[in-house]
């Protein structure tokens, strides 16, 4: 194979080898008659899963810290 053919190939790689950080899954499923909405922000801490509200929807749930942003 000669070098041209294979440069374009390796600009590929290299522009989309960046390193992606989605949300963990985790299992969770929304309850019967909710959409399922992705998160638009990233997880403010280790720890964190994104979870539903019944009163806010979708958002950031910490097992001790509780809910990003303060809600109750």
């Amino acid at each position: 194979m000669k070098a041209v053919a294979v440069l374009p190939i390796l600009i590929l790689a290299s522009a989309f080898s960046g390193c992606v950080i989605a949300p963990a899954r985790g299992g969770y499923a929304a309850p019967a008659g909710v959409v399922y909405v992705e998160p638009t922000y990233a997880s403010p801490g280790e720890g964190y899963a994104w979870e539903y509200h019944p009163s806010y929807g979708w958002g950031w749930h910490h097992p001790q810290r509780g809910w990003h942003k303060g809600w109750q």
